[in-house]
């Protein structure tokens, strides 16, 4: 199993960003390569929901689970299907600030791990994850400044 790991401050109360990571409506807007999140089910603890993601080109699906659920402070989501991955985030308030550890370990596709090779999946991982975690800090931080998020 691979494994990712980053832990990064976002200029944003830790009640505003636990509520943008915890609404599969947005996820798409912060994962890269991530092309659909359907059929969300539930709140909370136990929300579900499908999903697509491409990884090097070839689409995959599966379905999500939430499978911890702590308001402002960690969620831990289970992914099934093409890709098994738990993503752990663990959010700490810092005054008006949120350090954010995101934990994601996953399988490789084994159709993917014939074809292109270990080493080239698990670095461009590492730059969708770095990418991930851009995504998170502009779109908070740049509505915090705007004042617009909901």
């Amino acid at each position: 199993m691979a494994k990712i790991e980053r832990s990064f401050i976002i200029n944003v109360p830790a009640e505003k960003v636990f509520s943008y990571l915890s609404d599969l409506t947005k996820l798409s807007e912060w994962v890269p390569s991530l092309s659909a999140v359907r059929n969300i089910r539930g709140k909370g603890l136990g929300q579900r929901a499908s999903w697509t993601y491409k990884m090097m080109g070839m689409p995959f699906k599966g379905e999500l689970e939430y499978v911890e659920y702590i308001s402002s402070e960690r969620i831990i989501m289970k992914t099934m299907g093409s890709i098994k991955s738990t993503w752990d985030l663990v959010l700490k308030s810092q005054s008006k600030k949120t350090l954010v550890n995101l934990v994601l370990e996953y399988t490789i596709p084994v159709p993917l791990i014939s074809k292109i090779g270990n080493r080239l999946i698990l670095r461009r991982n590492e730059r969708e994850a770095d990418l991930a975690v851009s995504n998170i800090r502009g779109k908070l931080e740049w509505r915090e400044l705007f004042k617009i998020l909901r």
